[in-house]
């Protein structure tokens, strides 16, 4: 999934797509590297960035949407939390709508989902709440709560994914790595993963790098979710993290050949 942000203040790119025609030529490359999402953002999510009205945020990305349909068959997601702009995004095209605050800030959100047929990231986030003091623990009862509104919608369970929200009001880098450690005990769930670590802050705590610096660091954390059973990666830079997965696709078929084998000894 290839992170496509047509905002002026976005943590490592603001300003760098603002445009209709910069941000399709931008997902173009991003398709040609690999890319099977194009995840389009009219609002930066970066911890306090300004919020923007839902008229800008539809007139950022509507554009956008519509001019890609014409250029590419590639799936295109709609990042955000409003329903009135994810409404917006599905009639120009999108298919699949993400939504950082997990349903929960608008929870019409699902009902739009529902009734176009849509896909659906959900993701958690810490921000706003009193967390639990276990993070995995915090996950299911966030993602819990979620997912009985997506019910309630009558969103299809089998349109659904789930996104950990690496950043996302985890306040330390220990808490982001242990997320990352853990992350199997998601599986309880029964629901497709997305993990979006790319740039994050936890990785320049770790690194020294600054945002646009981080792709290697990036690269290694796709690297250990996806052996952690991670399905969907959101990236920056998509060639580089498709380098990391086709290694770490290739170890996990040498591992399943392995135990394969021992079975038949």
């Amino acid at each position: 999934m290839a992170i496509i942000n047509v905002t002026p203040d976005s943590f490592s790119d603001g300003g760098l797509h603002g445009t209709v025609d910069a941000a399709v030529r931008h997902a173009l490359v991003c398709i040609d590297e690999g890319a099977v999402i194009l995840d389009i953002g009219g609002e930066s999510t970066r911890p306090g960035a300004a919020e923007v009205s839902v008229d800008e945020e539809i007139g950022r990305v509507v554009p956008v949407i519509s001019k890609l349909r014409q250029e590419t068959d590639a799936l295109i997601s709609i990042d955000t939390y409003r329903a009135a702009t994810a409404r917006a995004a599905i009639e120009a095209g999108a298919h699949i709508i993400n939504d950082v605050h997990g349903l929960q800030r608008e929870p019409d959100i699902a009902r739009v989902a529902a009734e176009h047929g849509a896909g659906l990231c959900i993701m958690h986030t810490g921000r706003g709440r009193d967390k639990l003091a276990d993070p995995i623990a915090d996950q299911k009862y966030f993602l819990g709560t979620s997912l009985a509104i997506a019910e309630r919608a009558g969103v299809l369970r089998e349109t659904i994914m789930l996104d950990p929200g690496f950043g996302f009001a985890k306040e330390t880098t220990e808490e982001n790595m242990e997320l990352i450690a853990r992350l199997e005990e998601l599986h309880c769930l029964g629901l497709p993963l997305l993990a979006g670590t790319s740039r994050k802050r936890f990785l320049g705590a770790l690194t020294g790098r600054d945002a646009r610096d981080r792709d290697v660091a990036t690269a290694a954390t796709t690297v250990a979710l996806r052996l952690k059973g991670a399905s969907v990666f959101r990236v920056h830079n998509v060639a580089i993290n498709r380098d990391a997965l086709l290694v770490a696709d290739a170890m996990l078929l040498a591992e399943r050949r392995h135990a394969a084998a021992k079975e038949m000894i």
